[in-house]
């Protein structure tokens, strides 16, 4: 890739600026975000937090895409959630002397440790062999348990309490913070264009629904930070309060399926946004330089194993983030890591402010998430196709999506949902190579 440089061959200031701006633009995405996920994941704001701070710095630093943005992501959330879940019901009951908090940091340290021996084992170039439908059966899965999720929460539906306050109330919040998130890039854009890249959406949506709710002094439920941090000693306390202590092998042998789950999703996330990214990159750029995947791998194990340390929760390459960063003008590394620093400063200047957040107000967040996350494309190309029947002489047309292809993203949706994601992957792709020469099953363009 050809670096943007002044004439003298240095890079110039103008240019230097605009990769700062981007980064600290995207910062409050990446905070924002963090937050929601580090709440729904059950570890805490901060934890979430520190993990998007961390995460974003060390892969935009090491990482084999020069220029993007990891982080906290729905998926790996997902996960997340099924084991908090699971250490909180019971999974250590024949482990008495095993500390929760840290059996939880070791599923995600040996995460780490898997990325980085699939980077060594170079087994970057297979993510290209997962089926277009199975992406996006298990994307929809994601999707359907952030929704089911947020729900029970906002409801306490199926055994979940339902947050302090009241259900009118809670869900009032809910409902003005996703919809403060889908028209306020409008009404910026019809004031000046260039607002939304200087006012993120989601961002403004968190604090308006906040100062609205502390201005009514609505007795409702706020954040819980998990934590506090406002020094290098409180770091280094978190960290000695969170290694992983015991790596007794009957307790690494509860911890590998997890870990194995959360490894496939960051190997799909992360590689699955390089070539998004790659591809948008070259057409901005006119370049030809591509992701090293196995670089961008090793990257995103070296960042989930030191979320590990401090108690955070796991991240990949995160799609929306990497585009927005590309769209901000962003042409270097340095973006992508000022991003991780914004985050961290903005963590230690603004924590009592995240303590005022509602939690109504993320779920408002998550739902909006969970819309973005669901692949509605496909769906939506079926439909379309139901309603014109077929083509001419009874043949679908080559770009709409079969029968086979619809049955192939519901399954794998159910079986995320029901069973759990790297289930999901694995059955259905190996499903789908079993069956494509047998039948009519045809990918998605």
């Amino acid at each position: 890739m050809k670096l943007p440089k002044h004439s003298t061959g240095v890079v110039s200031t103008r240019q230097l600026a605009r990769q700062l701006l981007a980064g600290l633009t995207v910062s409050f995405v990446a905070i924002s975000l963090g937050a929601a996920f580090g709440v729904l994941s059950g570890r805490g704001a901060l934890a979430g937090i520190l993990s998007a701070g961390v995460i974003a710095l060390i892969t935009a630093a090491l990482g084999g895409t020069r220029v993007q943005c990891s982080g906290p992501t729905a998926p790996m959330t997902a996960v997340t959630i099924l084991l908090v879940s699971a250490v909180t019901g019971g999974l250590l009951a024949e482990h008495p002397t095993a500390d929760p908090d840290r059996f939880i940091n070791l599923v995600l340290l040996l995460t780490g440790l898997l990325l980085m021996a699939a980077a060594v084992l170079r087994l970057g170039r297979f993510v290209r062999w997962v089926p277009k439908v199975v992406i996006s059966g298990f994307m929809n899965g994601i999707a359907v348990l952030i929704w089911v999720g947020e729900i029970q929460s906002l409801f306490g539906w199926w055994g979940k309490n339902n947050y302090a306050g009241g259900i009118t109330i809670n869900l009032a919040v809910a409902a003005m913070t996703l919809i403060l998130i889908v028209v306020l890039p409008g009404l910026l854009g019809r004031v000046d264009r260039r607002l939304n890249s200087f006012f993120p959406a989601t961002l403004l949506a968190i604090v308006i629904a906040t100062a609205i709710c502390s201005f009514c002094q609505l007795e409702i439920q706020r954040v819980s930070l998990g934590a506090s941090m406002s020094s290098l000693q409180d770091l280094t306390t978190m960290v000695a309060h969170h290694f992983p202590t015991e790596w007794s092998l009957p307790l690494l042998m509860l911890a590998l399926p997890f870990a194995m789950q959360l490894m496939v999703l960051a190997y799909l996330d992360t590689l699955l946004t390089s070539l998004v990214v790659d591809r948008k990159y070259q057409f901005m750029h006119q370049t030809s330089e591509t992701t090293r995947p196995n670089k961008e791998l090793a990257a995103q194990g070296v960042a989930n194993a030191s979320v590990a340390l401090f108690g955070g929760i796991p991240g990949a390459q995160a799609t929306i983030r990497s585009v927005l960063i590309l769209n901000e003008g962003a042409t270097m590394r340095i973006a992508g890591i000022m991003v991780g620093v914004f985050v961290l400063i903005e963590m230690v200047l603004f924590q009592d402010w995240i303590g005022l957040i509602p939690q109504a107000v993320f779920s408002g967040v998550l739902l909006k998430v969970g819309y973005d996350v669901f692949d509605w494309s496909p769906i939506m190309s079926y439909l379309r196709r139901r309603v014109r029947d077929t083509g001419v002489g009874g043949v679908a047309q080559s770009n709409s999506v079969t029968h086979w292809a619809m049955g192939f993203i519901v399954g794998t949706t159910l079986i995320t949902v029901f069973v759990n994601l790297t289930a999901a992957v694995l059955l259905a792709s190996v499903l789908f190579y079993l069956l494509r020469h047998r039948t009519r099953l045809v990918d998605l363009d």
